[in-house]
């Protein structure tokens, strides 16, 4: 690879990390990060580069803006993602700051001719398409848990599996009882990426696979193992339904707040007393402290819980569509706010056509409810109180009139 063009010809400035990864995986990347060895923060500065980050000095190019990272150490002193000492003399090199790196395929290097640099293996086992910690000092930040089951997700489809020696790093890192210091904001994040990925039911699977799952979200641990009627659900354990209707809106191509929001819409099933398996009454109604609790503890954004919140209690009523009276589809359209939102229409069928398609068997089945709720939301929005009679009507008497009048328009879709 050439030196890049703008950028100073210095020996001590590499291309690391993904960039270097997905050349080699033929996929296109659109960030780049570089490391910059047997320099200082004085020598940046005076070249314009603009300093981010506090821990450690990350420095913004003054004309591409792309990230130039001093090299490092790292050496753990605390608890969770912050505690470690930072060493970034100028005396570091190259191979010890891919060494603090989490796995051998983000642990290359070019350098300013082209060479690629790769002293842990990391090209043998992109080829071998295992995820491999570059070293013990793996174990020493938690959040590579996460990091490496959102890898899995992200590179499932080009068959990607985690090493066994690496599963057993992460199964000690979760038995210590590291995962509980981790930041809600390092956490969410993690498990946003993930559920952009092309196999999100992955993520899911390998948490599982060390036990991070019942530390992290203990919620969706619970639906495993735990049955469904078969007549609806062929695959029968709840968890199983998650993960293929997660995998299915990924598929799609549906975004990351629909996939969120399948991944909670069952949790109620989790609470489901097991005398009364495989029945699950009013598992929506339980399901929303649940996910209630989820969105709170990781602090997620707004857009995901609301859409999460409404789907788990409304998922069943939409399957139902075709068997509502007009007066119960326009509830519908009321108890998910869309009549005041409808923009929001879209994400919430996919998400709950993502449920329906989610099964065993029933994975290319057509979903009519959703063009049947736009019609029904289309033909509420086109009836306008200004179009009415409202003379010597208050307030509330109009509310009923148009509501009425807005049933009576979805009765003749």
């Amino acid at each position: 690879m050439p030196p890049q063009k703008g950028r100073e010809p210095d020996q001590g400035v590499y291309l690391v990390g993904g960039a270097v990864r997905d050349e080699l995986l033929g996929l296109a990347h659109e960030e780049r990060d570089w490391v910059v060895v047997g320099s200082t923060p004085e020598v940046l500065l005076e070249k314009g580069y603009q300093q981010v980050g506090a821990s450690f000095p990350v420095f913004l190019h003054p004309d591409t803006g792309e990230a130039y990272a001093l090299a490092r150490t790292e050496r753990k002193q605390g608890h969770g993602y912050h505690g470690f000492d930072v060493d970034f003399q100028p005396g570091v090199t190259l191979e010890e700051d891919l060494a603090r790196r989490d796995l051998t395929i983000n642990a290359m290097a070019r350098s300013p001719d082209g060479a690629l640099i790769d002293p842990y293996g990391g090209k043998a086992d992109l080829e071998s398409r295992v995820l491999r910690h570059v070293s013990p000092a793996f174990s020493e930040d938690p959040l590579r848990v996460l990091r490496v089951a959102r890898f899995a997700a992200r590179f499932a489809s080009l068959g990607f599996t985690v090493h066994p020696s690496t599963q057993v790093l992460m199964r000690a890192i979760t038995e210590s009882g590291e995962l509980s210091h981790l930041v809600p904001e390092r956490v969410w994040g993690e498990i946003e990426s993930a559920l952009s990925t092309g196999q999100p039911g992955v993520f899911i699977e390998v948490l599982r696979q060390c036990g991070a799952l019942s530390v992290l979200l203990p919620e969706v641990d619970a639906l495993f193992g735990v049955p469904q009627p078969e007549k609806y659900h062929p695959e029968i354990d709840t968890g199983i339904h998650i993960i293929m209707a997660m995998n299915l809106a990924a598929k799609v191509g549906w975004s990351a707040e629909v996939v969120f929001a399948v991944l909670l819409h069952d949790l109620g099933k989790g609470v489901t007393e097991p005398d009364n398996w495989p029945s699950h009454v009013g598992h929506e109604r339980a399901g929303v402290p649940l996910v209630e609790g989820v969105c709170e503890r990781y602090r997620v954004p707004g857009a995901y819980r609301d859409l999460a919140l409404k789907v788990c209690a409304l998922h069943l009523r939409c399957h139902r569509l075709a068997e509502m009276r007009p007066s119960r589809v326009m509830a519908l359209l009321e108890d998910a706010d869309l009549l005041r939102r409808p923009e929001q229409l879209e994400s919430f069928v996919q998400a709950c056509e993502a449920d329906y398609r989610g099964r065993k068997g029933c994975e290319e089945r057509e979903y009519p409810q959703a063009r049947r709720l736009a019609a029904a939301l289309e033909a509420s929005l086109s009836i306008k109180a200004r179009q009415l009679d409202t003379s010597g009507l208050d307030g509330r008497a109009i509310g009923e009139l148009l509501r009425r009048s807005r049933i009576e328009a979805i009765s003749r879709i």
